[in-house]
Parts: C-alpha cells; sequence; structure tokens
C-alpha cells in the first residue's frame, strides 16, 4: 500500500444542500464484462480475454481456498475509468472529502464496488480492492486490521504470491534502527482508516503472510476466525486468538521477518 491507493470500506450518508447546475459525473458503463461474480464496466472498450480480467476472476478460487471461504454469487462491481480526470471528477463528486487514492472499495448495505483509474499500477490497484470484495462477500464485517492485511497479500502476484517487498523492507529498517516492534493487539484497536499508517498497513501484511504461510495450524487459526464472522459468531478477537496460540507472538513475528530477509536480494518481486 501506498500514498496514492488504499482501501476504504465507505458508510455513506445523505447530504442536504443546493443543487450544482454542474453535470454529475457518470458512472463509466458504456462497457461491461461479466465474469462470474465480478461485473466490470468502463467508458473504454473491455476485452473480455484481457489477462487483468482472468487474474481477477481467478482470484476467487484463490481467496476462497487459501482462506476457507464459501465462494459466493454476490456481485462485485468494478468500475474503470479511462483517465484520472474522469476518475477524480466522480470521486469528489460522489465521495466529497476523501483523499486522492487511484482505487477504491465501498461496501453498502446493498452492494460491494470497486472504482478505479486504468494507470500504470492498475493491475495490483485492482488485485487488492477485488480481494476486499470478495472477502466482504463472504464475510460482511471483519475488523479493518485483518481486512487490509489480507488485501495487501492477495495484491501481490508473480513468482511469489503474497510476499510484499515494499512491506517486507518497512519493516525490517523499522525493526533494526528501533523505531517500530509489532504488537498485534494494538492493531486490533485500529477502527478508522486514518488510524492506519503506511507502517500499520505493513504490520497488517505481515501477520496475516505469518499466518498464511508457516504451518496449517496457523492457517487454520485464521480460517477458523473468518468463518466464526461468516456465521455471526465472531467470538475471540483474532489478536485474542494469536497471543493465546503462541508463547511469543511479537517475537515470532520479528524471527519470521529476518528470515524472509533473503527475499529482498530476489528477482522476483512484485510483479506489477
Amino acid at each position: 500500500m501506498d500514498g496514492r491507493r488504499t482501501a476504504f470500506v465507505l458508510l455513506l450518508t445523505l447530504v442536504s444542500g443546493c443543487a450544482s447546475l454542474r453535470p454529475t459525473p457518470q458512472l463509466p458503463v458504456a462497457n461491461s464484462v461479466a465474469l462470474d461474480q465480478l461485473v466490470i464496466y468502463g467508458d473504454f472498450e473491455l476485452p473480455e480475454e484481457h489477462r487483468i480480467l482472468r487474474q481477477l476472476n481467478q482470484m476467487r478460487g484463490q481467496i476462497a481456498g487459501q482462506l476457507g471461504l464459501q465462494v459466493t454469487q454476490e456481485p462485485i462491481h468494478v468500475y474503470l475509468f479511462k483517465t484520472p480526470k474522469r476518475y477524480r471528477a466522480f470521486l469528489n463528486s460522489h465521495f466529497p472529502g476523501f483523499p486522492d487514492r487511484r482505487a477504491i472499495f465501498e461496501q453498502t448495505d446493498t452492494r460491494l464496488a470497486v472504482y478505479a483509474h486504468w494507470g500504470d499500477r492498475i493491475a495490483e490497484d485492482l488485485r487488492h480492492e477485488v480481494a476486499h470484495g470478495y472477502i466482504h462477500a463472504a464475510v460482511p464485517s471483519i475488523p479493518m486490521w485483518i481486512d487490509e492485511g489480507l488485501a495487501e497479500y492477495f495484491e501481490v502476484a508473480g513468482p511469489r504470491p503474497g510476499m510484499n517487498r515494499p512491506h517486507l523492507e518497512q519493516l525490517l529498517t523499522a525493526m533494526r534502527n528501533g523505531s517500530w516492534q509489532p504488537n498485534v493487539a494494538r492493531l486490533e484497536r485500529l477502527r478508522e482508516v486514518q488510524d492506519m499508517q503506511q507502517i500499520e498497513y505493513a504490520e497488517a501484511w505481515a501477520w496475516a503472510h505469518l499466518l498464511l504461510e508457516t504451518s496449517p495450524e496457523r492457517r487454520a487459526l485464521l480460517q477458523g476466525y473468518l468463518a466464526d464472522l461468516s456465521s455471526g459468531r465472531p467470538g475471540e478477537a483474532l489478536s485474542t486468538r494469536i497471543l493465546r496460540s503462541e508463547a511469543d507472538p511479537n517475537g515470532l513475528l520479528l524471527a519470521y521477518l529476518e528470515k524472509l530477509a533473503p527475499a529482498l536480494n530476489s528477482a522476483a518481486g512484485n510483479s506489477e
């Protein structure tokens, strides 16, 4: 995650006031492609066989399999603007006050939607936001920190899926200069997007990577937690489960990051 793209679960409010004479920017719906759960719209031609669209569709099974989630049929609407100007005009009109981001995810009571403009990092951006969509379709209410950590994990494709090299580099640097120590309980207390800084996104990714990549037991812990959320019985917080299952979870994460450090010297990194 960087300052140009993040995901938001938007809580929409009605705003009263004087009507503007300026035309309201419209959604880009001139063209559309349906791929199973995804309905992708654009104000430019969308080839159904584009590799990015195929990859987004394939993520459905990948995410469900790794997280132990049920595949749902709830549509995820993806709106692609051809230019940043059109995209920003729409966001400024419909979501005034939100910071400038390359892509956002929106969940309301009735729909799941992604908005983005077609730029140099569109594949990464869409993998992140569509991951939110697939997760929220199965788990409508999920704590922000692990929601973001999982999206940061699934946004990375290529030879080492899930290996978010910028996050790893940031955490190793902060750990070695003494400016950061992991604290999963503190992450659990974060409630607002503005409370999560770059280092919190990185730490959330690290916990997600640890749970998914190190042992069947840790993956099962995460899967069990998500299953409880999906069934409406959240029970213990994920941080509580981690703290109970590991003798020294924060020390475990630090050691794991050091183990991952050689990945920074590898030619394999983020694919886009």
